[in-house]
């Protein structure tokens, strides 16, 4: 009875431990693993590699030019010409020819003046020689070597009268004259500035060509000067040198 007892209970204590484990097992196989998630990628898809066509050449022949017969003779070919319109006219100009010395203008030779055969000879009607025009140059030089503004001296007028010398600049009215009470007389020339305005700036007595050295009549010359007016130049320079000449007499 008892050996009964303990194979039962063998037995059930076997079947208890299979099932455990079938049940172990079972649940292991339901339980669901985590798969990690495939990498995903782009699909890329390269086309055929095409075979490369080789370059044709065109292969040909060098030309080669005729070789000359030496003893053939020559042909000469005649140029074709247009024929000439009736209507065109023919362009007959002198043709233009080069020197030795080149393309050079040559001036044209000065046109000789006419003589006038009236001035060589007298007048017939009259035996006296012409001297109306001797005479007035004569006395037109006179007064210019006499200290006219344009004279070609530095000599004062024969009649007492001051004279200035500026070049392109004419005095406004007349030359104010000096004052002096001395008993004495000669030449004063006043070396003068000028401006644009035609004002003396400055004057200095005894420039070249005073004949006297009297200080009472060079400080009367140097007063007269400074007085003295010329019109205004816009084109003169900033200050312009120049000359008046005061002539001193007895009084």
């Amino acid at each position: 009875m008892n050996n009964r007892k303990a194979t039962y209970a063998g037995i059930l204590l076997t079947v208890a431990v299979h099932a455990i484990l079938l049940m172990f097992g079972f649940r292991s196989q339901l339980q669901k693993m985590d798969v990690p998630p495939s990498v995903q990628g782009m699909l890329i898809e390269f086309p055929p590699e095409e075979e490369s066509v080789p370059i044709r050449t065109a292969v040909g022949v060098e030309p080669r030019a005729e070789e000359a017969d030496p003893v053939e003779e020559v042909r000469l070919v005649q140029k074709a010409e247009a024929p000439v319109a009736a209507d065109v006219a023919e362009n007959t100009g002198v043709e233009t020819t080069v020197g030795n010395e080149g393309d050079v203008e040559v001036p044209e030779p000065p046109a000789e003046k006419p003589i006038d055969r009236r001035a060589l000879f007298s007048s017939r009607r009259s035996n006296r020689t012409d001297t109306a025009a001797v005479q007035v140059a004569s006395e037109i030089s006179d007064r210019l070597t006499a200290g006219h503004p344009q004279g070609n001296t530095e000599e004062g007028s024969p009649d007492g009268r001051p004279t200035a010398r500026l070049e392109g600049r004419t005095v406004m009215g007349n030359l104010p004259l000096p004052e002096y009470s001395v008993q004495n007389a000669g030449t004063v020339v006043v070396r003068i500035m000028v401006d644009q305005y035609g004002t003396v700036t400055s004057a200095v007595p005894g420039a070249r060509g005073t004949t006297v050295q009297d200080a009472t009549l060079w400080e009367a010359a140097k007063k007269a000067a400074l007085k003295a007016k010329f019109n205004v130049s816009a084109s003169a320079p900033a200050v312009q040198e120049g000359t008046i000449t005061y002539v001193f007499t007895l009084r």
